[in-house]
């Protein structure tokens, strides 16, 4: 078995399996965040389908992911760059897809909102042809403003954008901290996020909902996620978003390949019949 039959099959053993990892001090075998941060399906899911990453794991090419955003993409809160969560996005995804070639880039940079990210959005992010782009935005806006006419704008710029480059894109909303909740625009701006996505069809990572789950459900054993600033996200916060990001986008690309195996024969343009296009096949070189 090999092609998109074969990492149909992977992607559905690591979705359905307790992920795990082995300990390089020890050797031993321990669980992954997620398994120490549930939540529930409807939180973590993300739709539509990101099918160039699907593809070119289909094709077993590299992958590049690229984290924008701000300082809780830049790991503000995190005792070590190694805990901030692009790094360990990069480690879970590694963990859930053996022998894929990935890498996820940080390219957050504390204190930016839209303006600033669309600002350097082709040096910094699409310079490097990203497959997967990762935007977490709205969390400086509403920190600063309660109008938020213009960072909509930014946004719809800014999506349309990385779209065009031909990289897959996933929103990330809001943290929920207390001093995000003390702001009156952050509902505002938990909508613009969602209308954006509806609107473009992206998909959104519902960091703000997933993290209120964390801290409210009774039964949770979840630790806690934010820091003593009421802001930032802090080691275990970056763990369980990281581990949850990384289950949510196997879940999606493994929908999208076995979309492809269940229609080998598919006319062309569709996943299972499109070669890479000799512009993703340059990047790539």
């Amino acid at each position: 078995m090999s092609g998109p039959r074969a990492l149909a099959a992977v992607l559905l053993a690591v979705v359905i399996m307790v992920p795990a990892e082995a300990d390089p001090a020890g050797g031993q075998v321990v669980l992954l965040q997620s398994a120490a941060c549930p939540a529930p399906a409807a939180l973590t899911r993300i739709e539509p389908e990101l099918g160039r990453v699907a593809a070119m794991l289909a094709a077993h090419r590299p992958i590049t992911i690229v984290a924008v955003g701000s300082s809780s993409t830049e790991g503000v809160g995190a005792s070590a760059p190694a805990l901030n969560y692009p790094s360990q996005l990069e480690r879970d995804l590694r963990a859930r897809l053996p022998g894929a070639e990935l890498r996820v880039l940080n390219r957050g940079r504390g204190g930016e909102d839209a303006g600033e990210e669309l600002a350097r959005l082709e040096r910094d992010v699409l310079a490097v042809h990203p497959d997967l782009v990762i935007w977490q935005v709205g969390t400086n806006a509403v920190l600063r403003r309660d109008d938020l006419a213009a960072d909509a704008e930014l946004l719809e710029r800014g999506v349309a954008r990385i779209k065009a480059s031909g990289a897959d894109l996933v929103l990330m909303d809001l943290q929920y901290a207390p001093r995000v909740l003390a702001r009156p625009a952050y509902a505002l701006m938990e909508q613009v996020l969602a209308d954006a996505a509806e609107r473009d069809h992206v998909p959104l990572f519902r960091r703000f909902a997933m993290m209120r789950y964390w801290q409210n459900e009774p039964s949770s054993a979840v630790p806690i996620t934010v820091g003593p600033d009421g802001l930032h996200m802090n080691d275990a916060g970056y763990g369980c978003l990281a581990a949850a990001l990384a289950d949510a986008l196997v879940a999606n690309w493994h929908s999208e390949v076995k979309a492809a195996t269940r229609n080998p024969a598919a006319p062309s343009g569709s996943l299972a019949a499109r070669p890479p296009s000799a512009s993703a096949a340059d990047r790539l070189r």
